[in-house]
């Protein structure tokens, strides 16, 4: 068969995720070819990430366009991963929660604007803080409401369903979403007794150190975590959406929509637009699985993804709410959503190249703690990026910072030798976000970081203060970490 002109951005995709092997991912009118290219892509990414076992599919409308299952729910005991394959699905769960909540409201049984506190008798957090902060993860800082962080505060929501509805957790999400729709191998992931009572094949749990290893269940069931699912039922529960059969147009659109203008997160899920398409989208991320919901509601397309280690979320840092920071996220977008290099705008085409650098530098960074050879292909792409693309500054965020500061911190752990490639980029971007926002935690953390790499104890010593200081910030693992440095620099002091 003679092959059709390649399109460059799948074939850099294909390039970055499988190292050396490349596989071209082919610029064809086929519905069938373009299936087939993007299973071999998804393979690929599987394999860079060695994910021990992946569910994916792909829905259009009311029809399935893509479904696979590949590798291992056991890994050790060469069981496939396969249609009715429950994985945990961590905060997909809040997905779950917004849907019950914006229920509760349609039925006066809610009001977003009530303070948290008066469903607490000790009051824990400030008083301005509303339901509606919580469930759009902008309670802390001063005001609330203004700025996103992902908090582990949403589990708060718990009692409050509970009180509003005079029903248990279980209950309420069982007669409002799992029962009606018939999502048979969906349910909360209370403890081992109730798993075992189950009798459900669950996805074994993996960590990637040194090769594949045995991982551990995190148990428990709140509005933050805890379901588990399969990529067949959780389509179900997407159709429901679509068809307003759970919650009004109205209801849901509030849900989908930015909390603020410019802020990433709705009510109990992302939102954000890119390349002029809007991202409606969640993510799980335990230790040992990670999972993917993205909705592309202009083209009617959803895209999951679930799998026993946690390599689908944590190199993306899908915290920080951009969701092409994941190569699993490019690649879906470039095979179904803006098609061939020939049928983009000049500046979409520019977009794309962008953050398919960002990306796949972003993802080698992350291999690069257990792949030596990463950390030169993600210096690489950085270099090529900036090259291309100047203006980091403007498109500087915590992901690139991220990225930028997990280089000099593998460069350090692996005897390296100073790294100083990017230092002008780190405190750049670093000085622009916090110039946007002065007490995000995050950039706070890596600037400290920074500081502390370079020996200037004095200038470390002042971010992260300022994360420890700041008002009303519940404890998270920044505030840990900059206590512990703290902690252990005025012991030597």
């Amino acid at each position: 068969m003679k092959l059709k002109k390649v399109n460059p951005f799948l074939h850099l995709l294909c390039l970055f995720a499988i190292g050396n092997t490349v596989v071209l991912a082919q610029d064809t009118s086929s519905a069938l070819e373009k299936d087939a290219d993007f299973s071999k892509t998804i393979q690929s990414l599987q394999a860079y990430f060695s994910i021990p076992g992946l569910a994916v599919l792909v829905k259009q409308g009311d029809s399935i366009i893509h479904e696979e299952y590949l590798g291992f729910s056991d890994y050790e005991g060469k069981i496939s991963v396969g249609p009715n394959t429950t994985f945990p699905i961590a905060s997909l769960t809040k997905i779950f929660a917004g849907i019950t909540a914006m229920h509760l409201v349609e039925t006066n049984k809610l009001d977003l604007e009530i303070p948290i506190n008066d469903y607490f008798e000790n009051k824990p957090l400030e008083n301005a803080v509303t339901v509606s902060h919580i469930l759009s993860h902008t309670s802390q800082g001063i005001p609330p409401g203004k700025n996103f962080y992902y908090s582990s505060r949403f589990g708060a929501l718990k009692k409050v369903l509970e009180k509003s509805s005079g029903a248990s957790l279980e209950k309420l999400m069982g007669s409002l979403i799992l029962n009606p729709l018939n999502l048979r191998h969906t349910y909360p992931l209370k403890d081992s007794l109730y798993l075992s009572s189950r009798k459900e094949v669950m996805a074994k749990p993996y960590f990637l150190e040194e090769g594949i290893q045995p991982g551990f269940i995190d148990y428990g069931f709140s509005t933050a975590a805890g379901m588990v699912s399969t990529v067949r039922d959780l389509s179900k529960l997407d159709a429901a959406l679509d068809q307003n059969l759970l919650i009004s147009e109205a209801s849901k659109n509030q849900m989908m929509q930015p909390f603020q203008p410019n802020l990433p997160y709705g009510l109990g899920i992302f939102s954000e637009t890119f390349a002029g398409k809007k991202l409606v989208w969640g993510y799980g991320q335990y230790d040992c699985y990670s999972s993917l919901w993205l909705k592309v509601p202009e083209e009617q397309l959803t895209f999951l993804l679930m799998g026993n280690n946690n390599l689908l979320s944590d190199p993306a840092r899908l915290i920080y709410g951009h969701a092409p920071s994941s190569l699993f996220v490019m690649a879906f977008l470039q095979h179904f959503v803006f098609g061939t290099e020939e049928s983009l705008h000049k500046d979409t085409k520019s977009l794309l190249q962008r953050e398919q650098l960002r990306s796949r530098a972003l993802a080698a960074s992350f291999m690069a703690r257990y792949r030596i050879e990463e950390f030169d292909k993600s210096k690489q792409g950085l270099e090529t990026l900036f090259a291309e693309f100047p203006d980091y500054t403007a498109y500087g965020d915590l992901s690139l910072l991220h990225n930028l500061l997990f280089l000099k911190t593998v460069a350090l752990h692996r005897d390296l030798g100073p790294f100083t490639d990017f230092d002008d980029q780190i405190l750049q971007i670093g000085s622009v976000l916090l110039e946007r926002d002065p007490q995000n935690p995050y950039a706070l953390y890596y600037l400290g970081n920074f500081y502390d790499i370079a020996g200037q104890n004095d200038k470390a010593e002042e971010y992260y203060k300022r994360i420890i200081e700041a008002e009303n910030f519940s404890k998270n693992w920044y505030t840990q970490e900059a206590q512990n440095w703290l902690n252990a620099h005025t012991q030597k002091q």
